[in-house]
This record gives C-alpha cells, structure tokens and sequence, in this order.
C-alpha cells in the first residue's frame, strides 16, 4: 500500500467546485432568451417600508441612468443593466482588473401591491432610490381576525 500526501487545498477546490454545481443547478445563469449573466454579479439591495410607500435602494455603481433599465409591476421590481469594460491596452506590461462586467438583472418582489404608474426614481452615487407608493387597497386594507371559540 502506498502513501498518498494530503493536501488540503486539494479538498478545498473540490468542495468549491461542487457548491459551484449545486449553486448553478438551484440558480440558472441562463435567461429564457438565452442570455448569460454571471450568477454573482447581482446588485445589493435595501428595502424599508413606510404606511404609504415602499422605499428601495439598489447599489449600481459604475453606470450613467440612462444604462440602467426599471421595470415595475405591482408586485415586483426588475432591474437591470450592463456595465461596459473600458479598452485599455498596454504594450509592455501587465493589466489587472477585479471590476466586474457584463450584463445584470435582479427581480425583488414586494411585500404589498404598489400604484406602478406613480413611482419615483433617482439615481446618485452610485444608488438608485425608488419610492413606490402603495396601492389604496393596500393602505386601507384591514383584517378582522377571529378567534377560535
């Protein structure tokens, strides 16, 4: 029998590529229409509600408002983009990036049905904030709760 050494980062790649597998698997990075996207490139996202609105923050840094694509409806948010990676050559040398590229998409469904004609957008800083009022049925909804006699 012989002695195999153990090495331990080995292991460590392997679980990796398995999570990878499971994760593509449980999350498609393939749209309907055949587009890719990369399954980690999705924008961090804040959401508060208030009596009259829900009130969402979207980190997209790195891209004018006219790259970035909203679409509401009353019980979601789609929002997407595409980052374009700037054409830098360097004759001798080396260029590293850790910037990400590339299209993306984030779908967040809301917690109650908002008015999808009246919502407000702004974009500064690298954050989108949208405001999406509440639909009347929503503000004034209330519930009678019986109790088991």
């Amino acid at each position: 029998m012989s002695l195999m050494r153990w090495e331990p980062f080995r292991e460590v790649e392997a679980i990796k590529r398995e999570m990878n597998r499971l994760f593509d698997t449980l999350a498609p990075t393939t749209y309907p229409n055949g587009e890719r996207t990369s399954l980690y490139h999705v924008p961090a996202a804040e959401m508060t509600e208030t009596a009259d609105a829900v009130h969402l923050k979207v980190e997209v840094p790195g891209l004018e408002a006219k790259d970035i694509d909203i679409e509401v409806t009353a019980d979601s948010v789609s929002i997407s983009g595409e980052r374009q990676s700037e054409t830098k050559t360097q004759e001798a040398g080396m260029t590293r990036t850790e910037f990400r590229y590339g299209k993306f998409r984030r779908v967040i469904a809301l917690p109650t049905r908002i008015e999808n004609t009246k919502v407000t957008a702004d974009y500064k800083n690298g954050i989108l904030h949208l405001t999406l009022p509440k639909a009347a049925a929503e503000k004034q909804k209330v519930v009678k709760v019986n109790l088991g006699q």
